[in-house]
């Protein structure tokens, strides 16, 4: 048996063993209560103002969580700015300063913790904390600048020479965007000037969908937030990249009748909005998917209480866990690949 094969089954029990633990510390006292796997599920794909860790039961049957508080900012026009810590909010009424906290969201309150409203609507200050996601993004962004630093470091010294050390471990993977998605798709004449993006949103996406699987760790890449960003970015980069011939086929159709050139110019305007949308389902369903159904496969346990059930499950759930690793690649190269090929289209040149 390979050492890689020894790690990465380690990696997958131990997986399993605290998204055990997250499920067990949601599950009702008592053994006449069901076990509802919704609030389990929804508080693992959720973005959080803390970083929850794991939960045990107090020698009295109650929870204990374990949590990194995180920076709560907020702004709104009657207290300003606003900078606190998330373990504010510890208390029965999470409340902390004018402020509550409710499924996440924060409202302003009263002095008798009540929610203010106005026109039924509740009253929210602008919300800037860094919440789970955010606090992953940015360890994700840290860690690509420290490798990368690395790699162009690996670079100077081994100029020349073979590549060694962090350098050999993804130079191939950069060769590989570059000569297999970048160059095919824009040309090699262009591809240089759009690669340090795809680069970084490659490596980004990867990165945070492998954050994603850690034990506890943070479902940025399953965020509509994440997605929407990145794929805006795409979008943007595109259409200041588009030249004659990409506008032209936009607003003036060629190669169609011109009857037919007037009912075309709102599908070819709507294809600049649809473009970017696809890019932003299709990543954030995929990841979102894959943590939801290892939560329901380990539901299933509490839900039959049945130890023997847990065999199959471990099983199934070890099975997915591989399967993730292999979607964590797979949808940054996917979302890689469809940036390069809508900026090609949009760089194209084109003769008639």
């Amino acid at each position: 048996m390979s050492k890689g094969y020894i790690k990465y089954l380690l990696f997958s029990v131990l997986a399993v063993f605290f998204l055990r633990f997250e499920a067990q510390a949601d599950t009702p006292q008592g053994d006449d209560k069901p076990f509802d796997p919704g609030p389990t599920i929804m508080h693992h794909i959720s973005d959080a103002h803390e970083w929850h860790l794991w939960t045990t039961t107090n020698p009295d049957g109650t929870d204990h969580h374990v949590s990194i508080p995180l920076p709560v900012i907020l702004y709104d026009n009657t207290k300003g700015l606003q900078i606190f810590s998330s373990a504010n909010f510890h208390n029965p009424q999470a409340l902390y300063n004018g402020y509550k906290l409710e499924h996440e969201h924060i409202y302003s309150a009263d002095g008798a913790g009540n929610v203010i409203e106005e026109g039924g609507k509740k009253m929210a200050p602008l919300d800037l904390s860094i919440t789970k996601n955010v606090a992953s993004m940015l360890i994700s962004a840290l860690l690509l600048v420290t490798i990368f630093s690395m790699v162009a470091s690996g670079y100077k010294k081994n100029a020349g020479k073979a590549p060694k050390g962090i350098q050999a471990v993804f130079e191939p993977v950069i060769l590989f965007v570059r000569d297999d998605i970048a160059i095919p798709n824009i040309g090699e004449k262009k591809a240089e000037k759009y690669l340090p993006y795809l680069l970084t949103v490659f490596f980004f996406i990867w990165l945070n969908n492998l954050l994603g699987l850690i034990p506890t760790g943070a479902n940025a890449s399953g965020n509509i937030a994440f997605t929407l960003t990145l794929a805006a970015i795409t979008a943007l980069i595109t259409n200041f990249s588009g030249n004659a011939g990409y506008w032209g086929h936009i607003f003036w159709t060629p190669g169609v009748p011109l009857w037919l050139r007037p009912i075309m110019l709102p599908v070819e305007v709507l294809g600049i909005l649809t473009k970017p949308m696809a890019l932003m389902i299709r990543l954030f369903a995929n990841i979102t998917a894959g943590h939801m159904i290892i939560l329901s496969l380990i539901s299933i346990i509490f839900i039959f209480k049945n130890v023997a059930i847990g065999i199959p499950v471990t099983i199934s759930v070890v099975v997915m866990m591989f399967l993730e690793l292999f979607v964590a690649a797979l949808q940054a190269f996917i979302f890689t690949l469809l940036s390069a090929l809508f900026i090609g289209t949009a760089v194209e040149e084109h003769h008639h």
